[in-house]
Parts: C-alpha cells; structure tokens; sequence
C-alpha cells in the first residue's frame, strides 16, 4: 500500500498559523456551550492522534494501521490505576507504556513492508485487543466506571497541550537529522542501507515516540467518557478515521493532519446526527477522490494554487 507523502517543508509560522487558527476557532466553540467544548475537544484529540502517526508514517511511508494500540494500552492502564494514583502521574505513565509495547514489538513488526506490514499492524492490534478482553472477563471485569474524573474543560487543556506538542514535534523531526534519515527511508530504504543510514535504529525509534502522545490522549478519553470498555478503546474505527485524516489532509507537513482533522470533524459535525448514512457515503467519495486526484491531500491542493498564482504574476 503506497501513499504519495509531501516533504516536510512548512515553515515555523506556517504551522503556527494553523494552530492558532485551529485554536480560535475551538475558542468561539467553547464560548458557545459545553456542546461546543466536547467537539474541541474531539477536536485536539484526532489532531494529537493524526500528527503523532505521521511522526512515523508520514516519515517512513509505512502504513500503520494498529495506531490503536497505543490509545488502548494509554486507557487501559489510567483505568487500571484510577483513584490508587494521581491522574498526573498515571497520564503519562500510560504513554511511556505505549511507548514501551511500541519499543518491544517494532523489531519484529517493522521486518515486513508493504501491504504486509498494514495487515500485519492490523493485526497486533486485533490480538491485544482480545488478550485484554480475556484477560477483564477472566477477572469479571468486563468493563470499568471511573467516577470522579475532571471536567471536560479541564482535559480539554490538556489534550490541546498535548496537540500542540505532537505538531511541534512533527515539524522539527521533519527538519532534524533524524527526520532526514526516516525520509531517506521512505524514498528508498535498500538505498539508504547501503550509504550508512542506521534504518532500523531509526525505524524503531520513530514507531516507539509515536505511541507516547497517543497512549496519553487514551488515557485522557477514558476520564471523558467516565466508562472503560476495551471493545471500545480498541476500536479499529480508530485508526482507519486517522489514516483518513492523513490521506485528506496530507502526511508529511504539520499543517496536514490539522486540516484534516478540521475537515473531517467538520462534515461529522454537519451530518452525523442528521444523516449518518449521508456522512459515510460523503467521507468514502472524499477519500477515494483524494487519493486518486489529490493524494497529496489539501496541503497539496493549498500548495499548488500558491505555485499557480505565483507562476500568473
């Protein structure tokens, strides 16, 4: 499976822009309502989980669709620990955990390519899914309720912290030796094998930072919805809605996961409630559209009108 990527070329207030644009936009939402509030924060959270899977995907072309995992494992062990230690502290330690599973798994994973490694992600999520499953169920605790969790205003804070850090994070990998190395990787990695690049080093290192946020974003989600369910945390709907909004937005700029959280929350937002049959039927034309007449998302699309307008004067 082959998604053409953009090279990480966005300039600093560029994806500043964005973001702050972003950031008004959620700010005249959460004026308007706690309503409102909920969808900034839906909002932040698929922009955190977007840019994060970029943070590997984006940089190496390897289609990951086992994303999921780490906002699982994230949920799962803030569930596990809520009220025995404090949210401060159980956040982040959700993530190193996801972080960690991502480090042990990513040698024996990131062996295949291509479509195999897209099944193959697939894969490992579906089966800690149900070694989770069998693991509540055999302790009778087939879900979880967490009362007692901060309000959603509050986790908005930090999801939105969280977003803003795996945006900057992207870019500056993108622009760093590290984000060199991984884009050599994508465009040819027999190639950059031969000239010295440490490939699997770097591999792994990237797939292992880009579980951190998310399995922290997990965590945060499981206070939101105050109920753990590991049917639910796992859901594979999950990273597909990510790797769709990469593929609308573009993957490889900063600004591209952000557009295409935006745009995708945004078409939710209009039809979900009213015509849900409407939206999947929308959201697929889009997604075949872009990919075969804009793959390199709306990134792409902004892109080529400036080189149009430049190229008019």
């Amino acid at each position: 499976m082959t998604i053409p990527f953009i090279r990480t070329n966005s300039s600093l207030p560029a994806v500043s822009a964005t973001l702050i644009g972003a950031a008004l936009i959620v700010g005249l939402g959460v004026t308007m309502g706690s309503y409102w509030t909920v969808v900034a924060l839906n909002l932040f959270m698929w922009i955190a989980l977007t840019q994060s899977w970029s943070l590997f995907s984006g940089m190496t072309g390897y289609i990951s669709l086992g994303h999921v995992v780490a906002y699982g494992i994230g949920a799962y062990l803030v569930a596990v620990t809520f009220k025995m230690i404090p949210l401060w502290l159980s956040i982040p330690l959700g993530g190193l955990a996801a972080g960690l599973f991502a480090l042990i798994v990513a040698i024996p994973v990131l062996r295949v390519r291509g479509p195999y490694f897209v099944i193959l992600t697939f894969g490992l999520a579906e089966l800690v899914k149900y070694i989770l499953l069998y693991t509540e169920t055999t302790f009778g605790k087939s879900s979880r309720l967490l009362f007692g969790a901060p309000k959603t205003e509050v986790l908005l804070y930090w999801v939105a912290a969280l977003a803003v850090i795996a945006t900057l994070i992207t870019y500056f990998v993108g622009r760093s030796r590290f984000g060199k190395g991984l884009a050599a990787v994508r465009e040819d990695e027999t190639a950059a094998e031969t000239i010295g690049v440490p490939v699997t080093r770097l591999k792994v290192l990237a797939f292992a930072a880009s579980a951190v946020i998310p399995g922290m974003i997990g965590g945060l989600m499981a206070m939101r919805s105050t109920y753990f369910d590991v049917l639910q945390v796992f859901n594979p709907t999950i990273s597909f809605s990510i790797v769709t909004m990469a593929i609308i937005g573009g993957a490889g700029d900063a600004r591209g996961p952000i557009l295409g959280a935006l745009f995708m929350l945004g078409l939710a937002e209009l039809l979900w409630s009213t015509a849900p049959q409407l939206y999947f039927i929308l959201l697929g034309l889009f997604l075949i559209g872009f990919v075969l007449f804009a793959p390199n998302g709306l990134i792409g699309l902004i892109k080529r009108r400036k080189q149009q307008k430049g190229a008019v004067s």
